[in-house]
């Protein structure tokens, strides 16, 4: 893909984007459907809102690009075509029902599997982290990075609470800071731009979470895989991957060297 184009197709991801969180934003805290599509798996008419918007915008940028979309039924487009759009209309459902400012809208281009443009937005916040590939994570334009802290004593972590102190840990671990955000591109995108140390979270996510989180992650210069240290992949037969960490190099190679119990 050319520069312009690259360019050009980042743009409209970055539009998209934020007209899609101005949408989210007009049912916030208002009165809207919600129901569950399985057991503790909440949706609301905002989701699919969001989810046509983004289809709109981002098809209309060309044909021949696949389509993956959490609301969205696989029509499998997404296994022939070498570029194909992946979108979480609203990662965080759970939050935005509570009125919590911690979901967001995310938007990755993927090229043969691996993203080449990315943005996750927070309008509630008014936080767009983005990232083109070979280029530097941005949060509103501005050059971020992951933190240097190298030691897991008083990090800050996002990640479930409780989770350090679950009974599987034989060898406690050290005293941390730890919040939650539901959104787990939220928790990375916050780790890319250094307000947090490191996120990890064992019970899965899915592409449409992780692929533009995972490209902001790595351009802010931080590493993000599953628990065995193996980096993420795309598009595959099958889209859930089976748990998250992401950190600085350093943070990062102490939490795997953790969780290898």
């Amino acid at each position: 893909m050319s520069d312009a184009h690259g360019e050009k197709h980042h743009l409209v991801a970055v539009h998209a984007a934020r007209e899609a969180g101005a949408l989210a934003m007009t049912y916030f805290g208002a009165d809207y459907a919600k129901w569950e599509k399985s057991r503790d798996n909440p949706v609301t008419e905002a989701d699919f809102a969001v989810d046509l918007l983004l289809r709109q915008r981002l098809q209309a940028f060309g044909s021949g690009y696949g389509w993956l979309s959490e609301e969205s039924v696989d029509d499998n487009s997404r296994r022939t075509a070498r570029r194909v759009w992946v979108v979480d209309p609203i990662d965080g459902t759970r939050a935005f029902i509570r009125g919590q400012p911690h979901f967001a809208v995310c938007i990755a281009l993927l090229e043969d599997g691996r993203p080449i443009s990315a943005v996750i937005f927070n309008p509630a916040t008014d936080e767009l982290f983005e990232a083109s590939e070979g280029g530097p994570a941005l949060l509103n334009g501005v050059r971020v990075q992951v933190s240097a802290k190298d030691k897991l004593q008083d990090a800050r972590m996002l990640a479930s609470k409780g989770v350090f102190q679950h009974e599987r840990w034989t060898n406690p671990w050290p005293a941390m800071h730890v919040e939650s955000r539901n959104s787990i591109a939220y928790q990375v995108a916050l780790t890319a731009s250094g307000h947090f140390d490191g996120c990890m979270n064992l019970w899965g996510a899915y592409d449409w979470d992780l692929a533009a989180a995972d490209l902001i992650l790595r351009s802010a210069g931080g590493h993000i895989t599953d628990h065995t240290g193996a980096a993420l992949r795309f598009n595959q037969d099958t889209l859930r991957h089976p748990s998250i960490v992401a950190a600085n190099p350093a943070l990062h190679g102490l939490l795997l060297e953790r969780l290898q119990v």
